[in-house]
């Protein structure tokens, strides 16, 4: 990729924001070295990233740690630099990076530990291209007319996360895609809603305009952290909204196998977890974020294993 000058300089202020790591070297590691490399990323945020466990079979774990990388590389490349201008000309190189993984020529270890996951699983280059729309969207627009336009960001923000997942599955048909599509958008919401406060000091605002309008809730108070009766309507609203979309997603669990059916159910469970959270709060998501506890966290684990050593005897 040719750098003009500007361009240049923009990429290195980025990089400076960043983790030294996250650096492309001047010469492509080996498959190994890529993949030890994802790995290390992936179980520093283990936590964040069920998918990647013990749960799946062994012979997909690089897979899932090359999967991870990229997108957490990805998502702090948007939104840890602190500088639009500077985050939109890293993602434009990253895209550029992504196009030569396709051709077998990428220098990151990420591209090339992904080059090897998306030619064994047979992914296409689409769903992660799409990441980077969003990626690029945080850049530049904060605000959003209706929950349609929330969805549509969602749709290039966490539906492609879904649709690599089941790729490298071995499921690519639209039913499945469909179920997993509301799932990822309803974590989204979930997220969201959970963040209220963290995406605004970040100058973000994810509720639906139109929404805000009908209840009645000014922007006014969300900087002031005020929970009035208007902002706890909306934020009823809206969890329900995404509890609804939850619901709609888990048929999905039972179309997959046992190892990803697991991950699955505790992605929908922590995630409607979330909401409940939200509501133990009484909608009050500006005077502190909800969070979920750790004996929660090990209750909904082990709920998931309960289920699962259920199936496997009743098979």
């Amino acid at each position: 990729m040719m750098v003009e000058p500007a361009q240049h300089e923009l990429i290195e202020r980025g990089w400076r924001a960043l983790p030294a790591e996250y650096r492309i070297p001047a010469q492509a590691p080996t498959l190994e070295e890529a993949r030890a490399w994802c790995r290390r990323l992936a179980e520093s945020h283990y936590e964040n990233f069920h998918v990647a466990s013990w749960f799946l079979p062994k012979r997909l774990r690089p897979h899932f740690h090359a999967i991870y990388a990229y997108c957490r590389v990805s998502d702090d490349l948007g939104d840890e630099v602190g500088d639009p201008a500077a985050a939109l000309a890293l993602l434009d190189l990253w895209g550029a990076e992504l196009d030569a993984c396709s051709h077998g020529e990428a220098r990151h270890p990420v591209f090339v530990a992904l080059a090897e996951t998306m030619r064994a699983c047979d992914i296409p280059k689409e769903p992660f291209a799409d990441l980077l729309v969003a990626f690029r969207q945080d850049q530049i627009v904060t605000r959003f007319s209706t929950m349609s336009d929330v969805l549509g960001y969602c749709r290039y923000s966490a539906n492609p996360v879904g649709r690599i997942v089941l790729y490298a599955c071995g499921y690519r048909d639209a039913e499945r895609f469909a179920l997993s599509d509301e799932t990822c958008s309803a974590l989204q919401l979930a997220n969201f809603w959970q963040d209220v406060g963290v995406d605004y000091a970040k100058g973000r605002i994810y509720f639906p305009l139109e929404d805000m309008a009908r209840f009645g809730v000014s922007e006014d108070e969300i900087a002031q952290h005020r929970c009035t009766p208007q902002f706890r309507d909306l934020m009823r609203c809206e969890v329900d909204y995404a509890r609804r979309m939850f619901r709609r997603g888990l048929p999905l669990i039972g179309k997959v196998d046992r190892e990803l059916a697991l991950d699955l159910d505790l992605f929908s469970r922590g995630g409607l977890e979330i909401l409940r959270a939200v509501e133990r709060r009484n909608y009050d998501v500006l005077s502190a974020r909800p969070a979920i506890s750790k004996p929660r966290k090990a209750a909904l684990l082990l709920r998931a294993l309960a289920g699962r050593l259920f199936a496997e005897r009743a098979a």
